[in-house]
């Protein structure tokens, strides 16, 4: 929470409808400053659809979300958010340097340039994810570790006080899950609000201060010793029986 007690994300009640069906129903969840929320449920949870839900892009039947206690505005709202790396267009003709400006159009309009703070927080976004030295190349050559770099990146340059990661690990090699795992623990500690969604139970049961495991609604939340140690609410959200891999993976961890 900040100085006052309000949570940096609070997301009260919020149900959504897309194409005339529920996807998200009675939803609660609170993150406050400091914290790494890792986000888990299975394929069509709703996991993408609460995180464009807090950014403003899509508006809830019921409930509400505040961002430092006030309404989420696209573009006005200090929050940082890293896409699935297929959400971007990386054949376009950019440099790394200017995807990661890009990521303050919303703030500066689309007919301002930016100034000198701006290409500073260019800068020192690209110095936290290690790719200074790749700045001017095209993002077309890059690897795919080196595009969700990228992408963090365009998210830090906000320098946002809630940052929230969509499966920022998928498809990349062990180096760099390391690296982003480092970063965002780091940004956590520095008294950001960190909200991932992840498919990699093991990485996120190590790295997470709580897991938020959600289908359709947030079913439990708590530490991750907590909730591992109880098989019925991970049976309960991904629609397993006592005999699942998952559960093994669970006791494994």
């Amino acid at each position: 929470m900040n100085a006052i007690g309000i949570p940096a994300l609070a997301v009260e009640n919020v149900s959504v409808e897309l194409g005339g069906r529920l996807v998200l129903t009675t939803t609660d969840l609170a993150v406050d400053r400091g914290e790494l929320v890792g986000l888990i449920g299975p394929n069509g949870a709703g996991k993408t659809t609460l995180l464009r839900t807090i950014l403003g892009l899509l508006r809830p039947a019921a409930g509400h979300v505040t961002v430092d206690g006030k309404t989420a505005r696209p573009g006005r709202t200090p929050v940082g958010y890293v896409p699935q790396r297929h959400e971007f267009v990386w054949e376009f003709p950019i440099s790394v340097a200017n995807v990661v400006a890009s990521g303050l159009t919303g703030r500066l309009g689309l007919l301002r340039r930016p100034g000198e703070a701006e290409w500073e927080a260019v800068a020192d976004a690209l110095d936290r994810v290690r790719m200074t030295d790749l700045a001017d190349r095209p993002v077309g050559q890059l690897s795919g570790g080196q595009r969700q770099r990228v992408l963090v990146a365009r998210a830090l340059a906000l320098r946002p006080s809630l940052l929230l990661l969509d499966e920022p690990f998928t498809g990349l090699d062990m180096p760099t899950q390391e690296l982003l795992s480092e970063l965002f623990t780091d940004l956590a500690h520095e008294g950001r609000a960190v909200v991932m969604t992840t498919h990699d139970l093991a990485s996120a049961l190590y790295t997470c201060d709580r897991i938020a495991l959600l289908n359709r609604t947030v079913i439990a939340t708590g530490i991750p010793a907590r909730l591992a140690a109880d098989p019925a609410l991970w049976m309960a959200t991904f629609g397993v029986g006592p005999g699942s891999a998952l559960l093994r993976i669970l006791k494994a961890v």
